[in-house]
């Protein structure tokens, strides 16, 4: 019977600028990436975890709690403004061409998004499988701000223009309850086709189905202030 191949890549740099050791630094009692790599290893559907990472730090914590480490990923590809794309690519080239394996669903955690629950990773792949047609699906949130109500501003004289055209007359100044629900994503999970990173050169295609999360907690750990909230919440 054919199974279908979900590999979960989880990419952690080793340098960050805002905290040191960012990836690795202790929450809850276990190193940040930790918690991304045991919810992966929870879920039902997810075959494999492998860690990108430039960090030999990284990689022995990884590999303390089962996840994979089977390459070191090239420094050029793992620069402050490396975009995700060439790290999943080479990932998937490295197992290709060493392993023969080629997995069918990529399962996107950042290990900054420590919290998640198994259940909803497994419900999201399931998704995945049953919209054959859709090229990935991302994790979204109700948006506290509306993007209709976002601006840029001119460099010369300081005059605001609309972030995001509209059919909807001066959305501006509408009611927040007339206008379209609109959603964030909060970093929480994505899953992609493989083909969407191989063929597409994307991390998400065009044709990107959601999933709603409603929970207020979801944290992005970017700075010492979001590891402290993080904190805070995980404590209470």
């Amino acid at each position: 019977m054919f199974k279908t191949k979900v590999l979960a890549i989880i990419p952690a740099r080793g340098g960050s600028k805002s905290i040191p050791d960012k990836n690795v630094v202790e929450l809850a009692g276990k190193p940040l990436i930790a918690h991304s790599i045991l919810s992966a290893l929870e879920t039902t559907a997810i075959n494999r975890v492998i860690v990108s990472t430039d960090s030999e730090k990284i990689m022995a914590i990884s590999q303390q709690y089962n996840a994979e480490t089977p390459f070191k990923r090239p420094a050029n590809i793992a620069q402050d403004d490396t975009s995700d794309l060439p790290v999943f690519q080479h990932c998937l080239t490295w197992l290709k061409e060493k392993e023969s394996y080629i997995p069918d669903l990529i399962v996107h955690l950042r290990p900054t998004t420590p919290f998640r629950d198994a259940k909803i990773i497994d419900a999201c792949i399931a998704k995945m499988m049953e919209f054959k047609e859709a090229d990935s699906l991302r994790v979204v949130t109700p948006s506290k701000e509306h993007p209709y109500k976002m601006w840029t501003l001119s460099e010369d004289y300081g005059y605001l223009t609309p972030l995001i055209s509209s059919d909807i007359y001066e959305p501006y100044n509408q009611p927040r309850q007339s206008l379209p629900q609109s959603y964030f994503q909060p970093g929480y999970l994505d899953v992609i086709r493989r083909e969407t990173l191989t063929k597409l050169n994307s991390m998400s295609g065009t044709r990107i189905l959601g999933h709603i999360l409603t929970e207020p907690n979801i944290v992005d750990i970017d700075d010492q202030l979001s590891l402290d909230f993080s904190r805070f919440i995980h404590d209470k």
